[in-house]
């Protein structure tokens, strides 16, 4: 049974753009994980200012393969880099463009579902 894992970001206005560019620059990096199922990148449209990370996967465990990789890494350092280049903050930790570039997030949490129910579009 596939596994999903949604990190919920608080994204100011101001950032958006920047968390967006971020994400825009690791395609295809989580996409050739073993495991890797889906990515989606949803922005807010009225009254939050959080952003859905959606990623499906086939297990917990590629899941935590992924998140241990040296391609999470380099993604996250990346993102960490373009910060920097752009003069965001400085070390507030990892992830999402965090490290010497600084956050283009405020926080996030991860929520973690099970896939019970999965339905696509009917073919004529």
């Amino acid at each position: 049974m596939s596994v999903v894992k949604i990190n919920v970001l608080s994204v100011p206005a101001e950032m958006r753009e920047a968390l967006e560019s971020r994400f825009g620059g690791r395609a295809g990096m989580v996409e050739s994980s073993d495991g890797f199922e889906w990515f989606e990148l949803l922005r807010p449209v009225e009254g939050t200012d959080r952003y859905l990370v959606y990623t499906r996967w086939r297990s917990e465990e590629d899941f935590q393969r992924w998140q241990q990789s040296e391609a999470f890494q380099a993604g996250h350092a990346r993102a960490a880099a373009e910060a920097a280049a752009q003069g965001q903050g400085q070390g507030h930790g990892q992830g999402h463009g965090h490290g010497q570039g600084g956050p283009a997030a405020t926080g996030s949490e991860l929520w973690t579902f099970e896939v019970v129910q999965s339905a696509g579009r009917k073919k004529d």
